[in-house]
């Protein structure tokens, strides 16, 4: 049995920003201050992770530790090349196979994540219209066949998560 969560990162300094390759676009102050508020709203939520995994662009990053210091779990970030931007939901599904965990954490880009949502639950990645927002989240749960789809438990959107923290 697995469940995941998908986080999509916070607000970066936007594309094309002088100075500032795309792929190391950090969190605005407001979008770190907003992860963190993520963060205190899905740990309110009483969640159990066992382990988080992020792109390794920083915006991704950032995000997952602020979200592991709110949960508890400062320090046990790790990240993985599957979930950079530009990915595929297909590359990321594939890595996913050989995870083990069985509360993890996902930390990454769109359109990815959105469309890993709808390949993990109807097996295709356009069949589900969806999209995660910047620091929203999805829960999907599969049974104990490795090779079943996964159901959709929730999505969050980042509003809604900022109000159970307080």
């Amino acid at each position: 049995m697995q469940t995941l969560y998908l986080l999509r990162h916070g607000i970066a300094v936007p594309h094309g920003t002088p100075g500032i390759d795309d792929d190391d676009r950090p969190l605005t102050t407001k979008g770190e201050h907003r992860s963190r508020q993520v963060g205190a709203g899905f740990a309110a939520y009483g969640p159990t992770i066992d382990r988080i995994v992020s792109s390794p662009l920083p915006r991704a990053i950032r995000t997952a530790e602020v979200v592991a210091e709110e949960l508890g779990l400062a320090g046990c970030v790790e990240t993985a090349d599957a979930l950079a931007a530009g990915r595929s939901p297909q590359e990321i599904r594939d890595w996913l196979r050989g995870r083990s965990e069985e509360h993890l954490m996902l930390v990454g880009h769109n359109p990815a994540l959105s469309e890993l949502v709808g390949l993990l639950i109807v097996g295709e990645p356009h069949r589900f219209s969806f999209e995660l927002k910047k620091a929203a989240m999805a829960a999907l749960f599969r049974g104990p066949d490795p090779s079943s789809r996964y159901e959709l438990l929730w999505t969050a959107p980042p509003r809604i998560l900022r109000r159970l923290g307080h």
